[in-house]
Parts: C-alpha cells; sequence; structure tokens
C-alpha cells in the first residue's frame, strides 16, 4: 500500500511525540541507573560512619571494663555496672542487616547510654580530638 500524502503527514506530525517518548524513556532509565549509583555510594557512606560509631562506643566501654575490672570499691563497681549496660546494647547491634527493625532508635539508645556513662564516670563526651587522629605524627 502506498503513502498518501496525509500519512506522511501524521508520521512527521507525531514524530514528536514519539521522540519525546523515547527521550522520557531514555532519561528515566539513566536517573534510575544514575540514582543506584549516587543511592549505594550514600548507603556505603552513611553505614561506615555508623558502624565507625558503634565500634568507638565499644572500644571505648571495653577499655573501661579492662580497667574497672580488678578494682573492688563501690564506685568502680558502679562505673562497670554502666560500662556493662553500654556493651550489652552494643553486642546485639544488627551490623550485618542495615534494614533492622528499630536500628535507628537502638543506636540512639546507644549514644544516650555512652554519654550516661561518661557522665557517671565523669569523662568528657567529646572525643573529636582522639578520632580525628593527628596530621603531626612523625611516622
Amino acid at each position: 500500500m502506498a503513502l498518501t500524502s496525509g500519512d506522511s503527514f501524521d508520521r512527521i506530525f507525531l514524530a514528536d511525540n514519539r521522540f519525546q517518548a523515547e527521550g522520557y524513556r531514555e532519561g528515566f532509565d539513566e536517573g534510575t541507573r544514575l540514582g543506584m549509583l549516587e543511592g549505594r555510594t550514600h548507603g556505603a557512606s552513611h553505614g561506615a560512619r555508623v558502624c565507625a560509631e558503634v565500634s568507638f562506643y565499644y572500644g571505648f566501654a571495653l577499655t573501661w571494663k579492662c580497667l574497672l575490672d580488678n578494682k573492688m570499691d563501690a564506685k568502680s563497681r558502679k562505673h562497670l555496672k554502666c560500662v556493662d549496660g553500654l556493651m550489652s546494647m552494643i553486642q546485639p547491634f544488627p551490623y550485618e542487616n542495615p534494614q533492622a527493625e528499630g536500628l535507628l532508635e537502638n543506636m540512639q539508645k546507644i549514644r544516650t547510654k555512652f554519654r550516661q556513662v561518661c557522665s557517671v564516670m565523669s569523662v568528657p563526651t567529646d572525643f573529636s580530638d582522639y578520632t580525628r587522629g593527628s596530621s603531626q605524627m612523625s611516622f
């Protein structure tokens, strides 16, 4: 069947719609791909920060537990009880499941418990000088 002048005109007229639909589909696919890549990068970065924070709290608690284990005075026992409470909150932390139910609430409870332990033991809670490292190290 031969194309009539009306069919040619319709094809030209509808080409704009076709190109717009193709452009939308290609743009959507590219946006989805880039969004997934950016989301994965952001998730890995945020997850690393959360794990570093929890690891810092665990190291803090473990160090104080080792220091307080051999002391038997009442004050040390009170401090040890607080440190044990912090450790009991950190140990079941879901490192392997970033979508665990209540993850953010548990993280907030751990931060609160850490501040409580520091307050009871009269230890400053600002460890930014210790955690960022030293640029003046000679080795």
